[in-house]
């Protein structure tokens, strides 16, 4: 650039026609090396769609790049003075720096498969016909066989308890908000981890016939189909690129033809079409605001994972809520009228448990130190020699009581020597804004229902709370993604947001989807986004601000076919040539970035 602008003042100034020739040779020698290395990816990808009888826009682009430098070189081994190397490199630089900002906008790839492929990657214990025990990969392991599970193991395949009980936390497959303890006859699936005694099972369904095998399948043909979508850019520049192909032909055809003008006029004068319709500022039109509505957002605590995630937020009219662990607080609330010297005995006991219901106690007292020689007795309870005596911390039956009447919850029991026993009730807690989000959502004309894996009580309560009408209870991935479906086929837009490994088929089958930070790693890994904090607000921003994202992605495409509609017929009159076309090229990109720039301000 700084050569051809000496070249442009000496001109004025009566230069030597060998030292302006140094000069252009000087500038070939410098750009034609850089066109043919920053211009790879748009060579590449015409080529490859040409190849195929398709077109892009990044056609336009190789097509003008390489006639602007063909004739510019040739112009220069002729002595001539129409050499424009300098707006054949600008134009990659602009493009190139709307290319950067597409890649910014991108999340790496999803490895969702892969992820659920590990629950389901260790191999499992069969028990033979003579009471042995050998460890086997899943794959192996036919339907009818004896497997064990013991403590802290996940189970390897979908089957029934046949000997044994065990206390099983199916949360992340089920979506049941709690363990629960499954007896002889009871179902297990691949994926449930065993939180008590070793059981053995006996598989009904192993290898790709399982229920986490069936999660994968749903979760890949999801994605599949989500794939198709388009983003806006890409529609306009389907018709785009042709009208510009069209326009540059034409207008080389009617100087050479029908003015009779030399073929090198005629095709500077198309070449300097072809760089006025570059879509540069139709490339960075979405891009641009993608990567600042990205940064505001992450600003916010939410992380964006799809480049088109933005466009199918702005879309949703219908959001879809699971209950346990995304309205509902993922760690459990204890009654508050528990006594206080109770707790902390307790919850020194529980420091030695993973129970859930322990660990939920122990951040109720707000830490406490382990008791010494505490014994864990899977899926009963825990029990403290004490000099007194025993003090026991589980269930009514380990603790001596009677059964109650009628719990509304899950409940741990402590009974110490010479005292009266104590109750800690359990319960689960929305988010702290969950109402305040729903009703901020319905102001955004969203439809608000639940899907959820849990008992209908469990979910009614919850849906209750909240004033949400529409409840589909103890739902199973395959139904989950069923009732998505049945929204989609209705022509709702569907913003899913989960955060179990159960909830990720009908994430991926929704038209976008979000989980929390606190969500299990597939369900994170499905989402097109994930968000942070102890609330639900970040749901009500991330809408808010992809719809404004969207306004703004209209504006800047308005901008940018409106600088096409004003240039184009000055470049097919000759009136602009391919330096100033560059030049008006980049005018119209720094008035979309500037547009883009609003976004950052803007009130959602």
């Amino acid at each position: 650039m700084l050569i051809s602008l000496g070249t442009w003042f000496g001109a004025t100034q009566n230069m030597w026609p060998a030292t302006r020739d140094l000069r252009h040779l000087v500038s070939a020698l410098i750009a034609l090396p850089a066109i043919a290395y920053a211009g790879r990816p748009f060579f590449r990808s015409a080529f490859a769609v040409v190849r195929h009888g398709r077109t892009n826009m990044d056609v336009p682009i190789s097509i003008g790049v390489i006639l602007v430098a063909s004739m510019s070189l040739w112009q220069t081994l002729q002595g001539g003075r129409q050499i424009y190397f300098d707006s054949a490199v600008t134009l990659l630089l602009f493009l190139l720096i709307g290319r950067v900002l597409d890649h910014r906008a991108r999340a790496s790839a999803r490895a969702t498969a892969e992820q659920l492929l590990l629950l389901r990657a260790a191999d499992v214990a069969v028990l033979g016909a003579d009471g042995s025990v050998r460890r086997v990969a899943q794959e192996h392991v036919a339907p009818g066989d004896l497997i064990l599970v013991g403590m802290g193991e996940r189970v390897g395949v979908d089957g029934v308890i046949a000997q044994g009980a065990a206390l099983m936390d199916a949360s992340l497959v089920t979506g049941e908000s709690l363990p629960e303890t499954v007896t002889v006859g009871g179902r297990v699936f691949a994926g449930t981890l065993n939180m008590g005694e070793a059981v053995t099972v006996r598989a009904t369904a192993t290898g790709s016939a399982t229920l986490l095998a069936e999660c994968v399948r749903l979760i890949e043909a999801a994605e599949q189909a989500r794939g198709r979508f388009v983003i806006l850019a890409d529609r306009v520049a389907r018709r785009y690129a042709p009208a510009v192909h069209l326009c540059a032909a034409t207008t080389f055809l009617v100087w050479w033809v029908v003015l009779h003008r030399p073929v090198s006029v005629s095709l500077l004068t198309a070449a300097s079409v072809l760089i006025v319709t570059c879509p540069c500022a139709l490339a960075l039109a979405v891009p641009a605001v993608q990567v600042i509505a990205t940064g505001r957002l992450f600003r916010a605590g939410i992380l964006l994972k799809s480049p088109t995630a933005l466009e199918r937020l702005a879309s949703a009219d219908t959001i879809v809520f699971d209950k346990t662990g995304t309205l509902t607080d993922p760690t459990l609330g204890i009654a508050a009228d528990c006594d206080p010297g109770a707790l902390r005995i307790a919850a020194s006991l529980a420091c030695c448990s993973r129970h859930p219901l322990c660990r939920a106690l122990v951040r109720a007292a707000g830490g406490a130190a382990p008791a010494p020689g505490v014994a864990e007795h899977p899926g009963r309870g825990l029990l403290l020699a004490a000099p007194g005596g025993a003090i026991r911390l589980g269930s009514r039956a380990f603790c001596g009581l009677a059964p109650a009447e009628s719990v509304g919850g899950p409940e741990l029991c402590l009974t110490r020597p010479g005292l009266p026993a104590a109750i800690f009730r359990f319960r689960e807690q929305l988010r702290v804004d969950a109402g305040e989000t729903i009703a901020r959502l319905r102001g955004l004309g969203l439809a608000v229902e639940i899907a959820s894996g849990d008992h209908e009580d469990a979910v009614l309560k919850v849906a209750s709370e909240l004033g949400v009408e529409t409840v589909w209870a103890q739902l199973s991935p395959v139904a989950k993604v069923r009732q998505v479906e049945a929204l989609r086929a209705r022509g709702r837009q569907v913003l899913m947001v989960g955060d179990g490994l159960n909830d990720g088929p009908c994430l991926a089958a929704a038209d976008v989807s979000a989980s929390p930070a606190t969500a299990a790693d597939v369900s994170q890994t499905v989402a097109d986004v994930v968000f942070q904090g102890a609330g639900l607000a970040p749901v009500a921003t991330m809408i808010e601000v992809a719809r404004r994202a969207r306004q703004v992605m209209r504006q800047n495409l308005a901008l940018a076919l409106g600088y096409n509609v004003l240039m184009v017929p000055l470049a097919v009159c000759g009136y602009v040539t391919p330096w100033l076309a560059a030049a008006a090229m980049s005018t119209s990109s720094l008035l979309v970035m500037a547009n883009s720039f609003r976004l950052r301000g803007a009130r959602a």
